[in-house]
């Protein structure tokens, strides 16, 4: 059984495009960031590179609990 929490993110995901593009984005760059750490060793371009994600990550992330916050 879904949680509210999880009921209202995926009615978002139908009803709110701002949170959709949000969330895809958000998984997108989870992906690279998997893709990244893969690797046995970064080179400090990557480790460069995976810094950049992690905060747009994070501030996909604050983007999406603002969204969240307002229809609560």
């Amino acid at each position: 059984m879904a949680t509210k929490e999880e009921e209202l993110i995926e009615r978002l995901m139908r009803e709110n495009e701002e949170f959709l593009k949000v969330k895809q984005t958000h998984s997108q760059l989870a992906r690279q960031l998997e893709e990244l750490e893969k690797k046995p060793f970064l080179t400090p371009q990557d480790e460069m590179e995976v810094k950049i994600i992690k905060k747009k990550k994070l501030a996909l992330k604050d983007q999406m609990e603002k969204i969240l916050a307002q229809y609560r």
